[in-house]
């Protein structure tokens, strides 16, 4: 390349840098929130678009150029940052575990929920035993008691209120 053409070539990529380079600055503080980051990603975007004038690449539209090449290196720093993130949490001692906090807690509930059919009236115990212990359905309950599953499906909604009562006592 001869040095007229390499002289055009900086000026118009020091236009480019003129006219874009804020704009540019501030579209990858908005996708990666972090001013040093976003500048790095601006310089990175130039060099690489240098790189590639260099190379004897025709730009058509430069603001487009500039945009599709920050957009690429904002997408390789999301991917970099996830992976490397967890991996320096790892190099701390971080070891990532499952919260079963919450399902303890469901656990017992159901455990103290067990225990309080039995303070329901007989008719009631039977059904929500069968229900929710046994884990029966309305069919197969009808052909064990010979009730219908309208009947039952009543039984199990009253016997579910009578025990709601029962538990926020």
């Amino acid at each position: 390349m001869t040095q007229k053409k390499e002289t055009k070539k900086q000026e118009i990529l020091s236009v480019a840098h003129e006219n874009y380079g804020k704009k540019l600055n501030s579209y990858a503080f908005f996708r990666v929130s972090n001013r040093a980051i976003s500048e790095d990603l601006v310089r990175d975007t130039f060099r690489k678009t240098w790189t590639y004038l260099l190379k004897g690449g025709k730009i058509d539209v430069m603001k487009n150029f500039l945009y599709h090449v920050l957009k690429g290196l904002i997408i390789d720093e999301y991917r970099k940052s996830k992976s490397s993130s967890l991996d320096i949490l790892m190099e701390k001692g971080f070891e990532p575990r499952e919260d079963n906090s919450q399902r303890l807690i469901d656990f017992l509930d159901g455990k103290r929920a067990i225990l309080l059919i039995s303070q329901l009236p007989e008719k009631y115990q039977k059904i929500m035993r069968m229900r929710y212990v046994q884990d029966l359905s309305l069919q197969e309950m009808s052909l064990v008691t010979g009730e219908s599953k309208k009947t039952l499906a009543v039984q199990v909604h009253r016997g579910l209120k009578k025990l709601r009562e029962i538990y926020d006592r």
